[in-house]
């Protein structure tokens, strides 16, 4: 017998979509690079920081594609520069967070070569709804 997972456990339907959210974002931003945090603020909120020293406010890109919040970023190498040693690669990266369903972003700021990104997660409201039942035909049939 097979371990259920999310999209075959008969107690969680519709969740066959969670399996491809993780498996999309276990495939991008696996390099380590850039490093970043992940904390909690407050009760409802979370802060991700990305370490994006050298990167400016105009080569960073904060988009949210399908409760995927996916962060990219690229150093411009000027080619003016003449190096003796290089050890800063101009590089370009890619990071990406599923967000769950009432998870917002709140904004983002740089400061001082990290990017700070600010998630509020809202109230879940409980909605009580009753379902009509409709009589189709006789149970004599």
């Amino acid at each position: 017998m097979s371990k259920p997972t999310f999209g075959t456990h008969p107690f969680l339907l519709g969740f066959d979509e969670l399996e491809r959210l993780v498996e999309r974002t276990a495939r991008t931003g696996n390099d380590g690079y850039p490093p970043y945090n992940i904390e909690q603020t407050g009760e409802t909120g979370f802060r991700i920081t990305l370490a994006v020293a050298g990167i400016g406010e105009d080569d960073l890109a904060i988009t949210l594609e399908d409760r995927q919040l996916v962060i990219r970023g690229r150093s411009q190498d000027d080619g003016e520069r003449v190096y003796l040693h290089r050890g800063i690669a101009a590089r370009q990266f890619q990071r990406a967070f599923v967000l769950a369903d009432g998870v917002e972003v709140a904004g983002a700021t740089l400061e001082h070569g990290l990017l700070h990104v600010d998630l509020q997660r809202s109230a879940p409201s409980s909605v009580v709804k009753t379902i009509r039942i409709e009589t189709t035909g006789s149970a004599n049939g």
